[in-house]
C-alpha cells in the first residue's frame, strides 16, 4: 500500500561479508529502483556489536523519500537483503538494511517492524553516520536529537571513517 504523501525515511545499511563496499553499492542501486535517495552518509568501518568472532562491518545511513507504507518498505528491504544473499541469522551478512526512522512515526509491531529502531540510541555505528546527515533529527520517543544521543553512546572510538560517498570515486 502506498502513502499519499512522501515520507522521509532513514535506513541503516551494513555489510560484513566479502566485498563489503560492493554490497553497500548494490543495495543502494536496488533501493534507487523503488525509492528516491536523498542523501548518503559517509561510510564507516566498525566493529561487530554483540556478534563475537564476526568480521568488521562497513556501515552507513541513507536518507530516502518514499510513498511506500512502512510494511512495504520493510518487505522491499528484506527482498534486497535476500537478493544479495542474506540469510536471517546472526551470521556474517552481505547486507543488512534497517529502518531507523519513518518520518516521525512510532511503529510497534514486533518482531519485524519497530520504528524508530529499538536499539538505535545504543549503537554508535548507526548514530555516527546518522549524525553526519541528520544531527538535529528528533527521536519521537525519547525527544533527543541524534547529536544528543551520539554524545552519550559508547563505542564511538571504534567507528572509523572510511570514505565520503558524496565525493567522486578516484
Amino acid at each position: 500500500m502506498m502513502n499519499s504523501q512522501l515520507v522521509t525515511v532513514y535506513l541503516g545499511l551494513g555489510s560484513n561479508l566479502e566485498d563489503r563496499r560492493q554490497h553497500l553499492d548494490m543495495a543502494i542501486d536496488f533501493l534507487k529502483e523503488r525509492i528516491k535517495i536523498e542523501q548518503l552518509s559517509p561510510i564507516y568501518d566498525t566493529a561487530p556489536v554483540n556478534l563475537p568472532g564476526q568480521p568488521r562491518f562497513l556501515n552507513m545511513v541513507v536518507r530516502v523519500s518514499t510513498r511506500l507504507s512502512p510494511n512495504n518498505l520493510l518487505f522491499m528491504a528484506k527482498g534486497i537483503e535476500a537478493k544479495l544473499g542474506r540469510v536471517p541469522l546472526d551470521t556474517p551478512r552481505p547486507i543488512d538494511i534497517d529502518i531507523l526512522f519513518f518520518g516521525d512515526q512510532v511503529i510497534n509491531t514486533p518482531p519485524d517492524l519497530v520504528v524508530p529502531h529499538p536499539r538505535l540510541f545504543e549503537r554508535a555505528f548507526v548514530l555516527v553516520p546518522l549524525a553526519d546527515i541528520a544531527p538535529d533529527l528528533v527521536h519521537p520517543g525519547n525527544k533527543k536529537t541524534v547529536k544528543q544521543m551520539l554524545e552519550s553512546v559508547q563505542g564511538k572510538d571504534d567507528v572509523k571513517l572510511l570514505t565520503d560517498p558524496n565525493k567522486p570515486k578516484p
